[in-house]
């Protein structure tokens, strides 16, 4: 069976690929995670991030932003004394900042979906890529969504992240042409 050879490595990484990874997700709370899980992985490999995925919904109790945004200095402390976590202050501090700009955005009656969604016009990208060269950093897509979520007060939502993120939750099919999620990830569309 072949894959994209990101994933190669460890068997959580090609599962999380073969099951997750360019499924298209609108769920609200799905998204909110995945864009803080991938804030998280700045500088750093998205296998250290799976990894500590299941602790991290532990430790910022399942990704409710109405809770992470209620986070006072006991709560960071507490985080960035956590192992089983990535303990970086700014990355921790930009959670609660992006729970508050969420709760924000949402109370005035938009849905985190709808709004992230919009990039691509609601409907997914489907890219015909034949080689890990071939997939860019950032699209003139993933620029847009960077410059709106920081104008809403985001942080760590650079255009880089962002195209990750809109990889990750099938906003765009990424899978190269020869893996063998590309053409089922293409019929979820």
């Amino acid at each position: 069976m072949q894959r994209c050879p990101w994933c190669e490595g460890f068997d959580l990484y090609r599962h999380y690929h073969d099951t997750e990874w360019g499924v298209p997700l609108r769920d609200d709370r799905a998204l909110f995670e995945l864009l803080i899980l991938e804030g998280a992985q700045a500088g750093l490999s998205w296998s250290t991030v799976l990894k500590k995925r299941e602790h991290y919904r532990q430790a910022f109790d399942a990704f409710d932003p109405a809770r992470i945004a209620r986070y006072d200095d006991k709560k960071v402390h507490a985080l960035l004394n956590d192992p089983g976590i990535i303990r970086n202050k700014l990355k921790i501090s930009a959670a609660i900042i992006n729970a508050k700009a969420y709760l924000a955005l949402t109370r005035d009656g938009q849905t985190f979906s709808d709004f992230l969604w919009q990039f691509v016009r609601h409907k997914p990208l489907q890219n015909h890529r034949e080689s890990p060269s071939d997939v860019p950093a950032k699209t003139p897509e993933s620029d847009a969504m960077s410059k709106a979520l920081q104008k809403l007060g985001f942080k760590f939502v650079g255009s880089t992240i962002c195209y990750a993120f809109m990889q990750a939750s099938g906003m765009v099919n990424d899978h190269l042409v020869s893996c063998h999620r590309h053409l089922p990830v293409t019929r979820l569309a």
